[in-house]
C-alpha cells in the first residue's frame, strides 16, 4: 500500500506519495484554500483521490498542519489554514475518504521524517526545531513521536532562559505571554530585533548574508540570534539529552549556526560534556509532508 502525506500550510498544501521503501512516487502542491469550509474540505479529498487514481492504488493518509486537534472536541485549533479552525476536519475528511486518517502537528512530522530517513537517521532520541515564521518543536524516540497527551514539544512557547536585563520581559507573543522563545529565534524575530537595533528593515536571509560578508551591524544581530538559540536548545539538552537536534525552516539555512551554537550552549548545559549534534534537515521543506506519510509506519 502506498503512503500519502498531506501538509496543510498557511499558503500551500502539499501532497506526497511514498512507496513501501520510502521512495517518492508522486508530489503535488496547490494553494491552500481560504474560502468556506465545505469547498476547502472537498478540495483536500479531491487531491487524495486524484493521486490514487493516477497511481492506480489506494493509500494510507497522514496529515500534518500547524496547530492541533483538540483532544476533547476533535476540532482544529491554532491552524494557519483558517477555513479549518474550529471544524471537525478529521471526522469529516475520514467520511469523504472512507478510511481512518492520522493527524499530527507539522513539527512532529518534521522530526519523524528526519529521524526516519533524514539527517537523524539511525539515532534514538531526536529533537526537531523549525525556525521559520514561528519556532516549532518535535520529539521522536525509537522512531515514534512523543506527544504526551497531545500538547507535547511546544518548545517555542516556553520563556527564553537566562534572559539578560535588556531582554526581559521579552516581546509579547501572539499566545498572550511575554518572552516566548519564538519571539527571539524565529525569522520575524531576527528581522524585528535588527530593526530595533539599527532602524533598517531587512529580511532574515539578507541579515545573514551581510553578516557573512562582514557587515558589523548584521553580524551583531546574528550573534544575538546564535546566543539566544544556544540558550533555548540548552534547555532541550538538559531535559531530553537528544542524540541529534535537527533544524528546519528558513533560518536553518544560516550556515554559521551549526558551528557556533554548539560551542555556545556548553555554557548553559548542566553536563560539561555534551554529545548532542546540531544538523540541518536533509529533506528541507518537504520534511513535514514526508513525516505525515510516515505516520502509518
Amino acid at each position: 500500500m502506498l503512503r500519502v502525506g498531506l501538509d496543510i500550510g498557511g499558503t500551500k498544501t502539499e501532497l506526497i506519495a511514498l512507496d513501501a521503501g520510502g521512495d517518492k512516487r508522486l508530489g503535488r502542491r496547490i494553494e491552500t484554500p481560504h474560502g468556506s469550509y465545505e469547498p476547502a474540505l472537498a478540495g483536500l479529498a479531491a487531491l487524495v483521490g486524484d493521486a490514487e487514481r493516477e497511481l492506480g492504488a489506494s493509500a494510507s493518509v497522514g496529515i500534518c498542519m500547524p496547530g492541533t486537534l483538540s483532544a476533547e472536541s476533535g476540532l482544529v485549533t491554532n491552524a494557519y489554514s483558517t477555513p479549518f479552525n474550529g471544524k471537525p476536519l478529521k471526522r469529516d475528511l475520514e467520511r469523504l475518504l472512507a478510511r481512518e486518517l492520522r493527524f499530527e502537528n507539522d513539527a512532529n512530522c518534521f522530526a519523524l521524517s528526519e529521524a526516519s530517513d533524514g539527517a537523524a537517521r539511525g539515532q534514538r532520541v531526536v529533537f526537531g526545531a523549525i525556525l521559520g515564521t514561528g519556532a516549532g518543536g518535535g520529539i521522536v524516540v525509537d522512531g515514534r513521536i512523543v506527544g504526551g497527551a497531545g500538547r507535547g514539544a511546544e518548545w517555542g512557547h516556553n520563556p527564553l532562559p537566562w534572559m539578560t536585563p535588556d531582554e526581559y520581559p521579552g516581546p509579547r507573543c501572539y499566545c498572550g505571554r511575554d518572552g516566548c522563545i519564538e519571539q527571539f529565534v524565529a525569522g520575524p524575530a531576527l528581522a524585528a530585533q535588527h530593526e530595533r537595533a539599527t532602524g533598517a528593515k531587512l529580511a532574515p536571509s539578507t541579515i545573514a548574508e551581510r553578516a557573512r560578508k562582514g557587515d558589523a551591524a548584521c553580524a551583531d544581530s546574528l550573534a544575538r540570534l546564535e546566543n539566544r538559540l544556544a540558550r533555548a536548545l540548552a534547555h532541550v539538552i538538559n531535559l531530553l539529552d537528544p542524540d541529534v537536534i535537527v533544524l528546519g525552516g528558513g533560518l536553518s539555512n544560516i550556515e554559521s549556526l551549526y558551528a557556533t551554537v554548539p560551542k555556545l550552549w556548553r555554557a548553559y548545559t548542566y553536563s560539561a560534556s555534551v554529545e548532542t549534534r546540531l544538523v540541518r534537515a536533509a529533506h528541507g521543506d518537504a520534511s513535514g509532508v514526508r513525516g505525515a506519510a510516515r505516520l502509518w509506519d
